[in-house]
């Protein structure tokens, strides 16, 4: 019923959700309006011809990203129950029968539900523009390794965000932490320039940066099928150096990562996260 809770009193504020989306309807809107045709100009002139494939291949490059940034934002916009019911609902909350732990779940399993709808929603939106522009449709494993990122992406956005909302005690303080976070995500996460192109210290943020890897896992079932027509016949390598360029895989020296390193990396961050949140908890009871 907490549960229930949370995500109606989310569903019901329109603000919240339309601000839980703004990360990613600004990405849309800069794609449409001049994002996406910049990155096709730039692909056709390196490649030196066109193709019908260079835009499913840069539209799923981008709206990859856009999926990624939605499972952050709306797993933010979520937590806004948490900090609202900590002024309000949830010092009544306290002296009822639900014990702290009960409650700190229903925020946490909440939130994961209404990042899970989201992001389901935007990714929906995605392969249906992918597949109308040309991009084909995915197959069935990579429909499996689609619900594996999902997964991941939003337990990864979820655990991080419970994190930081930890430390947030009013409602103006969360306004200011989410504009933050719509404002920059779109950026750490390498999606509104080319991560190839960005100095080396930033693009070692962008590496780092746990959402990076999500954007990452999306882009290589996304822009799969598009790419290997695109890039057919040319030299491994200069498919590699693209997807490079692009955060489709990211290089750590000799070392490439690949679909699994990317998966077992939210794993890891989902884990000391929650680890984090509960320590964190724990000391704020205490």
């Amino acid at each position: 019923m907490l549960i229930k809770r949370n995500v109606l009193l989310f569903f019901r504020d329109k603000a919240s959700v339309f601000f839980s989306l703004l990360g990613a309807l600004l990405i849309l809107m800069l794609y449409v309006l001049f994002l996406g045709d910049m990155l096709e100009a730039g692909l056709r002139a390196g490649l030196g011809f066109d193709s019908p494939y260079i835009r499913p291949a840069m539209a799923s490059i981008i709206l990859a990203g856009m999926v990624a940034v939605t499972s952050v934002t709306s797993c933010t916009g979520a937590m806004e129950t948490r900090v609202n019911d900590r002024e309000g609902a949830g010092r009544d909350f306290l002296t009822s029968p639900i014990s702290r732990g009960k409650l700190t779940r229903s925020y946490m399993l909440g939130s994961a539900v209404i990042g899970l709808i989201m992001t389901l929603l935007i990714l929906g939106l995605s392969l249906i523009y992918i597949a109308a522009i040309g991009g084909g449709v995915p197959g069935l494993i990579d429909w499996a390794l689609l619900a594996v990122t999902v997964v991941l992406c939003v337990l990864c956005a979820n655990a991080m965000m419970f994190f930081l909302t930890a430390f947030v005690k009013t409602a103006a303080a969360f306004a200011s932490l989410s504009a933050v976070i719509g404002a920059l995500i779109g950026f750490i996460m390498g999606i509104y320039i080319p991560i190839g192109t960005l100095p080396d210290a930033v693009q070692w943020v962008v590496r780092l940066f746990p959402m990076s890897h999500a954007a990452s896992m999306f882009r290589q079932i996304l822009s799969d099928a598009p790419l290997q027509t695109l890039f057919a016949g040319a030299p491994p390598e200069v498919l590699g150096e693209f997807q490079e360029l692009y955060g489709i895989v990211f290089h750590y020296g000799d070392f490439v990562s690949s679909f699994w390193f990317s998966a077992a990396f939210l794993v890891v961050t989902t884990v000391v996260f929650y680890t984090l949140s509960v320590v964190v908890m724990r000391r704020q009871r205490g």
